[in-house]
């Protein structure tokens, strides 16, 4: 069986099409193209139901979101509240803190790299609080730089 880079597969898939209308059976498209009989016939079957849209290579779409955008909007104002409000010492909002206000309001829970990917999604960005403040002064009062 031969292998085909992910780009090459549109490609076949409109081949496939075109043997298949040319009257070649399932089976033969499937050994001349060095293809599965299972892939032939899912690619030929989509290519009955939506024609040659049904080709097109699309990004494969991930699963849907556990939140609605209404819950979304409801998480925004909960963590606009602050940390502490929820129960945190310091103010800063740390993305495992941010699944636990998830899973305390809806019940679900996140993976922490995807809390990121959630917040990212309704505009909050990752910001590093800073160790200190930028002008300290010195015992004297004087500016340290």
């Amino acid at each position: 069986m031969a292998t085909y880079k992910p780009s090459d597969y549109e490609l076949l898939r409109r081949r496939c099409a075109e043997l298949k209308d040319q009257g070649w059976k399932q089976s033969r498209i499937a050994q001349a193209l060095g293809l599965t009989e299972g892939w032939v016939s899912r690619t030929l079957k989509k290519y009955r139901q939506e024609g040659q849209a049904g080709l097109a290579w699309r990004k494969p779409s991930g699963p849907n979101s556990r939140l609605t955008d209404e819950q979304i909007v409801q998480l925004l104002a909960e963590l606009n509240k602050g940390a502490e409000h929820h129960g945190f010492s310091g103010a800063v909002w740390t993305r495992p803190r941010v699944n636990d206000v998830i899973k305390k309001l809806f019940g679900v829970s996140y993976d922490p790299s995807q809390v990121g990917r959630l917040l990212k999604k309704a505009g909050w960005s990752r910001q590093k609080p800073q160790k200190q403040a930028r002008h300290r002064t010195d015992f004297y009062g004087l500016c340290k730089w």
